[in-house]
């Protein structure tokens, strides 16, 4: 089980998180949910997991609050106001992953 444990949180340097765009830190999330919901980690082993799943929403979180803050920053207007258009999702999207 401890080997598990440390699979579970295997790759996981702060200085590395901050090297993993943003579509590798949510597939690293999504293993860690599947690792967590599969029962096979000891106590030890799930919180280190979640500790780690926090961070790295956390990081997950940032980088999409400086995505927005750049998009705004390219659509704002000369007078400071901003357009704001419904995103349609493209064709062939799962409209049902809410």
């Amino acid at each position: 089980m401890a080997e598990r444990d440390k699979q579970a949180t295997s790759g996981t340097a702060g200085s590395e998180e901050a090297d993993v765009d943003f579509a590798a830190t949510v597939e690293r999330l999504e293993q860690l949910v599947e690792r967590l919901e599969s029962g096979e980690l000891s106590l030890e082993g799930s919180l280190a997991a979640f500790e780690q799943g926090v961070r790295l929403t956390r990081d997950a979180q940032r980088r999409l609050d400086e995505a927005e803050l750049r998009v705004r920053t390219l659509i704002e207007r000369p007078d400071g106001s901003t357009d704001f258009a419904p995103f349609d999702a493209p064709a062939g999207e799962d409209e049902s992953e809410d």
